[in-house]
């Protein structure tokens, strides 16, 4: 079923909760043997912390948002202002991240890949951009594979594949949303760290998804259908 425009089309949320169902009915019977697919709640990661291994910017495979930050509720100081009790010299309204589900897999109880369908609500303002780009690096930065679908083309200045592509300080062509790309943490590097593969497929709005692989390590993946898994979700939502 070829992509729809959801700039235009309401329900995303419905087809993001099924289309997470039918990738892990998709999934999980073409796992080997000690892998485990579930639907989770996206890990936090913090970054900038101490990390063991740094992907290298040694790659193989094939601008900021909009200002959305929420408002600054500032409350006037009191006196005695600093003893317990006090009224704070302001609140602070932040973002944080709002519990997406992802498709989640398991080795030995250790996660090692993930995949994550990005909502609009994960790059409606700065803050948000910048929480959810943490998260998708965060997995990356912990030998963690992914494969990161934005099937939604707002804001048209802003790319979680270029962000990443940013915070690892990798060289690479722009790669505006619609987009499906998947990323490799895989051998380690001369230079320290490991070697991080990425394929990037453009989506377009009227056309048919690619089929995506993901990895479940260096030498082993599962080749996903998005189109038929997309379909499926799309005909549940009623959108066919």
């Amino acid at each position: 079923m070829p992509l729809h425009d959801w700039a235009l089309l309401p329900g995303w949320d419905g087809v993001h909760q099924v289309w997470t169902v039918e990738l892990l009915y998709w999934i999980k019977p073409r796992l080997p043997a000690g892998y485990r697919a579930y639907i989770g709640t996206t890990p936090t990661f913090a970054i900038g912390g101490p990390v063991e291994e740094r992907p290298d910017v040694g790659v193989r495979g094939q601008q900021p948002a909009e200002s959305g930050l929420l408002p600054t509720v500032a409350r006037p100081p009191t006196e005695g202002s600093g003893e317990a009790g006090d009224e704070p010299d302001e609140e602070v309204a932040v973002a944080t991240l709002s519990g997406d589900t992802a498709l989640l897999i398991e080795q030995h109880d250790r996660l090692v890949a993930a995949v994550e369908l990005v909502s609009p609500r994960n790059k409606d303002r700065s803050s948000a951009c910048a929480a959810y780009g943490d998260a998708y690096v965060g997995y990356l930065l912990r030998g963690i594979h992914l494969l990161l679908v934005d099937v939604h083309k707002w804001p048209a200045r802003f790319s979680f594949a270029d962000r990443i592509a940013q915070e690892l300080q990798l060289e690479q062509p722009p790669c505006p949303a619609p987009f499906a790309v998947c990323y490799r943490v895989g051998e380690p590097a001369p230079s320290g760290g490991r070697f991080l593969a990425i394929w990037r497929r453009p989506l377009a709005v009227g056309s048919p998804l690619p089929v995506m692989r993901l990895p479940l390590s260096v030498h082993e993946s599962v080749t996903v259908d998005m189109e038929d898994t997309y379909r499926r979700a799309a005909q549940a939502a009623y959108l066919d």
